[in-house]
């Protein structure tokens, strides 16, 4: 029951953000969204008896990850998701795991390269491919599609960085709150460059209030219930939800088209997201939708 929740309410998150823009600029989007998931995730804190960071070094650590974890890709889905199907979203947000073995190539701390999971990079972008199916545009792929790829490769860095500097220390609440709060600052920064926004509306207010209390703060919460009540398993199942679900709510709710093409992408990129996590251990969730956990988001 738990597992589906969150999935439904992670892999909604795209289906939010589409509707939230028809009111609210992507940098507009981002900046409230962090700021709801933070205000929540204080809240859990604070009932949890858990303390923000009070070092330095810690808060330093957290701009970087609130960067690559929250403002980029978050600010990167609203920029996408102008042009491209809240479905897309999802299915592109499923890759983050394939560029998570990318960067640990290049970075030499991927040690268990075999054949399965190269085969698995080779599908999971072969799959992108048939869903973008570039060879019946003008050009390769399109901004919205380059996005949403920038916005699954800076999951990937992220994650890659907080394994390693930000262990959750007995408070994953706070640290995650702290996290969205440094997000919130940062987007903050980026106003002026926010651009014009279509004009608030009632549809967009009501999506990104959903979008930051229950798909960026309380998906978290549900996560991490998960992660210690069921493990690394059954937490790496919600990810392969995800995808399922922002194609079969796109398509029912927006009336995305749903074509033999995209679901034979998605199907692919699932199948090669498997293999390269043939004997891994699944990611801890950094405060997403997107959502990034095993199979990012979120």
């Amino acid at each position: 029951m738990r597992i589906g929740v969150l999935a439904l309410l992670w892999g909604s998150g795209f289906l939010w953000i589409k509707l939230a823009l028809t009111g609210l600029s992507p940098v507009h989007l981002t900046l409230i969204r962090c700021a709801l998931g933070a205000l929540t995730l204080l809240a859990l804190a604070v009932a949890g008896r858990q303390r923000l960071p009070r070092d330095r070094a810690t808060w330093g650590r957290l701009i970087v990850a609130a960067f690559f974890c929250n403002a980029v890709p978050f600010a990167l889905f609203g920029i996408a998701e102008r042009t491209v199907d809240s479905g897309v979203a999802g299915v592109m947000n499923a890759t983050t795991p394939l560029w998570s073995v990318l960067i640990g190539a290049a970075l030499g701390t991927e040690r268990r390269l075999g054949p399965a999971r190269i085969l698995g990079l080779v599908l999971g972008f072969a799959g992108v491919l048939v869903i973008f199916a570039p060879w019946q545009q003008s050009g390769l792929l399109s901004a919205g599609a380059l996005s949403l790829l920038g916005a699954a490769l800076s999951y990937a860095i992220a994650f890659a960085y907080m394994a390693r500097k930000l262990p959750p220390n007995g408070a994953p609440m706070a640290l995650s709150a702290a996290q969205l709060m440094t997000a919130t600052a940062l987007t903050a920064v980026a106003l002026p460059l926010a651009g014009p926004a279509p004009g608030l509306n009632l549809t967009a207010v009501l999506a990104v209030t959903i979008l930051g209390v229950f798909g960026t703060g309380v998906t978290f919460y549900l996560n991490y219930r998960v992660l210690t009540d069921e493990g690394p398993t059954a937490a790496a199942t919600v990810g392969y939800l995800l995808p399922v679900v922002s194609v079969a709510l796109g398509a029912l709710v927006l009336g995305e088209p749903l074509t033999p093409r995209i679901v034979g992408g998605m199907v692919i990129v699932l199948a090669a997201v498997a293999l390269t996590r043939w004997r891994a251990q699944a990611p801890t969730k950094c405060s997403t939708t997107a959502p990034a956990s095993p199979a990012v988001p979120k």
